[in-house]
């Protein structure tokens, strides 16, 4: 039996988690060292959520032209 189309999760669509559940909380603040064993687990600190932003194409493109500048003026050396 198939599944029905308007009940497929489309992935393309998701945005970003804004909130972290109370285990990935506690998980960072692990990470961080801010977590000590005993801790009461109810009002954690709010951790801030690090928000990964795509590069643009041309700048890319520009840092490709200044590397192959950089090694020409080596070789010239």
């Amino acid at each position: 039996m198939s599944l029905h189309p308007s009940l497929k999760v489309d992935t393309a669509g998701a945005q970003q988690r804004t909130v972290l559940s109370r285990i990935e909380r506690i998980k960072d603040l692990m990470k961080k060292g801010l977590w000590v064993d005993g801790q009461s687990v109810t009002s954690l600190p709010k951790t801030k959520i690090v928000k990964v932003k795509a590069r643009k194409k041309k700048a890319e493109a520009e840092d490709k032209d200044k590397e192959t500048e950089n090694k020409e003026a080596e070789k010239k050396q």
